[in-house]
């Protein structure tokens, strides 16, 4: 405890007083000790202050300082997502086909960025960097790298011979960032199938590789998964059997002079597609933008798959589902003789022929089938009744969205009349009245094939023959199959007879309907629906052609038994060694045999 000496101490103001001295300069003098001894206390004080405060700044101050220059020495990099603690997954499945040949891979290229406070000829790098990517504005560039901004993307994938150029530019702002993009190494093949890919979440060191059509966005989630290890995913398709397709599809358009086309080629008993394109295509390594022209159709895109998008009336290839279904209700047999007189008045309609025939009195059902006759399908029809075809159409997939792993399936959906009078019955018995997709024609001519059974098309490799429903009996199936040789051998499809493999199949001719109401009579869709061998089948091949013509003769042929046909013949005599199927003799039947004489 610090004591405090009294400004006039009593012994000091005597001895003061006794000498003649005055009392006063003896409290003054104290009292400036004491003040002085203050000062010092207070001074003290105030420095140890001021002390702590410089300290606690330089510590601030140096934290800072450490940060920038952390800062300055690494690369700059954009926000890669808005969740916190979320990682960019860049690793991405491989896609092969059936036989492990790669459809779709990875590969590492460079994207280049750009640090414009550190650049030292922002002009000059802009001008060069336009002459190295033409698509690039050198005076936009050039306004990008001046205006304040301390990070600017300029190209997400580098070639790289692109990425030796700008090496040379030598501008240090310049910089690279490793990128993982999606390569297709053969071209257009399958693009429809495959789709495409974008860039997802990303940063200059890495970038989120992400589906954006076709299989890649469908199974988007299964091909970015980690845990599947990096497994490649295994689809049906047979590449050999898919350039082979593709290219002859490709010259059938160009010779029929044909406004694109589609094919499908599906194993009956396991739904897998082995072959699908669709036609215009185009290269999914560099994806074209989609239309946006008001005046433009969906289908006039080269990114449009016909085969799963494309919803058209089949003309007679839906004949043979009538038939089939009368057959499973014991209202006909394959000879049981139905009325075939044209044309056919119904109420105030009227049901032709092709080019005025007339088939009629009478015609077997085989025969129905074999000349293709409206009127004969119409009466069949009306013997199976509105409510009893919606049912069996219903169990064939025919008014289900498309059942496939394309992203673009479940939007193709078939076009159903609202109402379904005894006209519509007969109108959708041949075709006419109902949309669906080559797809669905594929899947519901695969129960016909496989013995009556309905699989769902699959663009995944199986391990073997699907589930499905029976919509048929055996029986029934055979027999239709019978009628569908006979149009080969017999009627309208002659043309797609293949020495060796049987092929049985029926056309489909029909007139293209007007936005504005009624049919183009210069403009139809064409589709041939085969299977072979017919005795067994084990494939199904849809081919279907828009606006194809024949013109090699002094008329122009526009049926799908002069386009659709001869292209799918070919297409069998091409592909069915590939699949292993080797070539068969038909014995001729022996009442035609005669015995030789001696």
């Amino acid at each position: 405890m610090t004591m405090r000496t009294p400004l006039r101490p009593l012994a000091r103001i005597l001895k003061a007083r006794a000498h003649g001295e005055n009392p006063d300069l003896i409290e003054r003098e104290n009292l400036a000790r004491r003040h002085e001894a203050m000062r010092e206390r207070t001074h003290s004080r105030a420095a140890a202050r001021l002390g702590l405060l410089a300290v606690a700044f330089g510590a601030f101050y140096l934290t800072i300082g450490i940060r920038m220059g952390h800062l300055a020495a690494s690369e700059p990099s954009e926000p890669v997502a808005s969740a916190p603690g979320a990682e960019i997954v860049a690793q991405r499945a491989d896609i092969t086909d059936r036989n492990g040949r790669i459809l779709a891979t990875n590969m590492t290229t460079q994207a280049l960025y750009a640090h414009p406070k550190v650049m030292v000829d922002p002009k000059g790098s802009a001008q060069k960097l336009a002459a190295i990517f033409p698509e690039l504005d050198a005076a936009v560039l050039e306004r990008r790298f001046t205006d304040g901004r301390s990070f600017i993307w300029i190209r997400k994938v580098l070639s790289p011979e692109q990425v030796q150029l700008v090496h040379e530019i030598g501008d240090p702002g310049l910089l690279f960032g490793p990128r993982e993009m999606r390569l297709y190494p053969n071209g257009t093949l399958a693009a429809h199938v495959l789709g495409g890919y974008a860039f997802g979440a990303e940063g200059v060191h890495s970038a989120e590789v992400i589906g954006t059509a076709g299989i890649e966005k469908a199974m988007d989630a299964r091909l970015r998964d980690p845990a599947q290890g990096g497994e490649p995913l295994t689809l049906s398709i047979d590449l050999t059997v898919q350039a082979t397709v593709e290219e002859l599809l490709g010259a059938a358009i160009t010779a029929l002079n044909a406004k694109g086309g589609a094919v499908i080629m599906m194993d009956v008993r396991s739904g897998e597609i082995i072959a699908m394109a669709s036609a215009p295509t185009f290269d999914p390594n560099d994806r074209p933008v989609p239309l946006v022209s008001k005046d433009a159709e969906a289908s006039d895109s080269p990114l449009f798959n016909r085969a799963v998008q494309g919803v058209y009336e089949l003309g007679s290839t839906f004949k043979i589902f009538a038939v089939a279904q009368a057959m499973e209700l014991g209202l006909v047999n394959p000879q049981t003789m139905v009325d075939a007189n044209a044309p056919m008045i119904w109420g105030k309609h009227k049901i032709k022929e092709f080019e005025g025939h007339n088939y009629g009195p009478l015609l077997s059902v085989t025969d129905v089938i074999t000349k293709s006759s409206n009127v004969g399908t119409a009466h069949i029809a009306l013997m199976i009744g509105p409510l009893r075809q919606q049912a069996f159409l219903k169990s064939l997939g025919l008014f289900d969205p498309t059942p496939l792993e394309l992203i673009e399936a479940p939007g193709a959906k078939p076009l159903i009349p609202r109402k379904w009078p005894e006209i519509v019955t007969i109108t959708t018995s041949y075709g006419h009245g109902m949309s669906a997709s080559p797809m669905h024609l594929a899947a519901a001519y695969a129960a016909i094939a496989n013995g009556g059974i309905y699989v769902k098309p699959t663009l995944l490799k199986q391990s073997g023959p699907a589930r499905g429903t029976r919509v048929m009996s055996e029986e029934v199936a055979r027999e239709s199959r019978k009628m569908l040789r006979r149009v080969v051998t017999d009627g309208t499809a002659s043309l797609g007879e293949v020495p060796g493999y049987e092929v049985a199949g029926k056309t489909g001719t029909a007139d293209k309907p007007k936005k504005s109401g009624g049919y183009y009579k210069d403009k139809v869709i064409n589709t041939f629906a085969a299977m072979f061998p017919a005795s067994d089948p084990r494939y199904v091949l849809i081919v279907t052609l828009d606006e194809p013509v024949d013109t090699s003769g002094p008329k122009p042929k526009r049926t799908a038994g002069w386009t659709s046909v001869p292209v799918a013949a070919e297409m069998i005599r091409r592909i069915a060694p590939i699949l292993g199927l080797r070539p068969q003799l038909e014995l001729p039947d022996r009442s035609t045999l005669t015995a030789a004489g001696n």
